[in-house]
C-alpha cells in the first residue's frame, strides 16, 4: 500500500471494496450522530448524563526500540533501531437520558519520528515512505457509536478489543485497532458473552486501513488476506475466585479456532496466594483454506505464588498437529509462555518457564516493579529444522510515579536475549516514558 504526505501525517488510504466504503463513511456517521446528540443534549439548557459522565483520556508515549539479529546471514540491515514520539488521545462520551442509550467515541493517533535512517528501519514504530524510509509522522482519526440497553452494548467503528483469541497487543508505539462491530452483554453477575464482526485493521504503524492478515508462529502469512474475523465468547465467573472460559473464533477462509480455559485462586493462608491458569486451543482450516492444511493443538498451563512483594510463576506450553500456532497478524496471544519476543508457537515446539516478580512498595519504594523471566524450549519443527530449540531471557524494570504533579508518569526498561537455531538470534532494548493524563 502506498503512503502518501498529507499535512505532515500519512494519509489514510481505504480498499475499494463495498465493505470497506462503509467503513470509511462509518466515522463521518459517528460524528454526525454526535452532532445531533450534542443539539439535543443542550436543549433548555440542560446537561444530559451524554457530557456530565464524558471523559478525556490523553496518553503520550516516549519510546526507544533496539533489536540487533547478531546471526543474519541475509542481505539487510542487521539492526532495528528507531526512537518516536506518540500520542493517543481518546473521547468518550456518556450516555443519553434515553431508553436507547446512545453514546459516542472519538480516538485520535499519532506518531512522530524522533531519530531513525535507512540503515536501523523496521521497528514497528514508525510508518514508512514510499522511498523505504521511516515517515516523519503519521496518524488517523477515528470515532465509535455506542448503543446500550441494560447490561448489553452495542459498539459500531473504531474498535480496541481484548479477547482470548484476539489478544489487545499494545506493545509498540501506537496501537493496533480494528473496524467492525462488537456486542458485549452481562446476563448475570456470573455470565458474560461477547460477539463481534471485524472487517478490516489499523496496523501499529499504519494510518490507514488494511485488510486481515495471519500469523503462523512467528511467521506472517502475507500472501493471503481475509475479508473478517467473527468470534463468540462466555465468561462464566463461577465463585469470586474461579473462572471458565469458551470461545470461538474465525478468520475468514484462513483458519477457526476454539478456546477453552480455566483460572483458579486459593488462598493457601493470610499470606501465600496460588493461582493457576490453564487453557487449551484448537485451531484448523476454514472455508477456502488459503493457508492449505492446519491443524494446531496449543496446551499451556502457568502456575503462580505470591508472598508478600514475591510472586513466582512456573509455566509449561506445548503445541500438537502439524501447523504452528494461528493468530491475526500482527499481535500477541495470550498463551502463557508467549512474550513480545519469542512466541514459543512452532509446530511441536514444548517451551518450559521460570519467572520471579518483585515488588517493591512492600520495601518502601512504592511504584517499583521488577520482573525476571526465563524461556527454554525444544521439538519446534520449522523449514528443514525438525528439532529446534530456542531460550528466552527477560529483565524487566518499571517505575510509575503514585502521586503529586507527575502522578500519571511511568518508566519501564526492557532487555532481552533471545537465541534460537530455527529463526533470527535477537538482542533487545527497549526504554518507554508514558505520561497518562485523565480531564473529567
Amino acid at each position: 500500500m502506498r503512503n502518501d504526505m498529507c499535512g505532515g501525517f500519512v494519509r489514510p488510504e481505504f480498499s475499494k471494496t463495498n465493505r470497506s466504503k462503509a467503513a470509511k463513511s462509518l466515522s463521518y456517521i459517528v460524528f454526525s450522530l454526535a452532532a445531533v446528540i450534542a443539539n439535543a443534549a443542550q436543549a433548555d439548557g440542560e446537561i444530559t448524563p451524554l457530557w456530565q459522565d464524558s471523559k478525556l483520556d490523553l496518553q503520550l508515549r516516549n519510546y526507544y526500540f533496539s533489536r540487533e539479529f547478531s546471526d543474519l546471514k541475509s542481505p539487510g540491515p542487521r539492526r532495528a533501531t528507531e526512537w518516536a514520539q506518540g500520542a493517543v488521545a481518546s473521547f468518550k462520551s456518556g450516555y443519553s437520558a434515553t431508553p436507547l442509550q446512545v453514546g459516542f467515541d472519538v480516538h485520535a493517533f499519532a506518531g512522530v519520528k524522533l531519530d531513525s535512517s535507512r540503515s536501523k528501519i523496521n521497528s514497528g514504530l514508525l510508518a514508512l515512505d514510499d522511498d523505504g524510509t521511516a515517515a516523519d509522522s503519521y496518524g488517523r482519526l477515528a470515532g465509535t457509536l455506542k448503543l446500550k440497553a441494560g447490561g448489553t452494548e452495542l459498539r459500531v467503528g473504531e474498535l480496541l478489543p481484548n479477547l482470548p483469541v484476539l489478544t489487545y497487543s499494545d506493545i509498540r508505539l501506537l496501537p493496533p485497532t480494528y473496524q467492525g462491530a462488537s456486542l458485549h452483554s452481562v446476563l448475570s453477575s456470573k455470565l458474560t458473552l461477547q460477539a463481534g464482526y471485524l472487517e478490516s485493521t489499523s496496523l501499529r504503524n499504519r494510518a490507514g486501513r488494511d485488510k486481515l492478515q495471519a500469523m503462523l508462529g512467528h511467521v506472517p502469512q502475507r500472501q493471503v488476506s481475509s475479508d473478517s474475523f467473527r468470534y463468540l465468547g462466555a465468561d462464566y465467573q463461577l465463585t469470586a475466585n474461579s473462572q471458565w472460559r469458551l470461545w470461538y473464533a474465525q478468520l475468514e477462509d484462513l483458519y477457526q479456532q476454539a478456546y477453552l480455559n480455566w483460572q483458579q485462586q486459593i488462598a493457601l493462608n493470610q499470606q501465600l496466594q496460588f493461582k493457576a491458569n490453564l487453557g487449551v486451543f484448537s485451531a484448523q482450516e476454514h472455508g477456502r483454506a488459503l493457508l492449505n492444511q492446519l491443524d494446531n493443538q496449543a496446551f499451556y498451563a502457568l502456575f503462580s505464588l505470591k508472598q508478600g512483594a514475591h510472586t513466582g510463576y512456573m509455566g509449561y506450553q506445548q503445541m500438537r498437529g502439524d501447523s504452528a500456532f494461528p493468530r491475526v497478524f500482527a499481535n500477541v496471544s495470550i498463551l502463557g509462555n508467549e512474550v513480545p519476543t519469542f512466541e514459543f508457537a512452532s509446530a511441536g515446539e514444548k517451551s518450559w518457564q521460570l519467572r520471579y516478580d518483585t515488588d517493591f512498595s512492600h520495601f518502601g519504594i512504592p511504584g517499583l516493579s521488577s520482573t525476571l523471566r526465563y524461556i527454554k524450549s525444544h521439538g519446534a519443527r520449522v523449514g528443514t529444522v525438525t528439532d529446534g530449540e530456542a531460550f528466552e531471557r527477560d529483565l524487566d524494570l518499571a517505575y510509575s510515579v503514585q502521586q503529586g504533579a507527575l502522578k500519571g508518569l511511568s518508566l519501564r526498561l526492557r532487555n532481552v536475549t533471545a537465541r534460537a537455531n530455527y529463526r533470527t538470534d535477537i538482542d533487545e532494548n527497549r526504554i518507554i516514558v508514558q505520561y497518562n493524563l485523565t480531564f473529567n
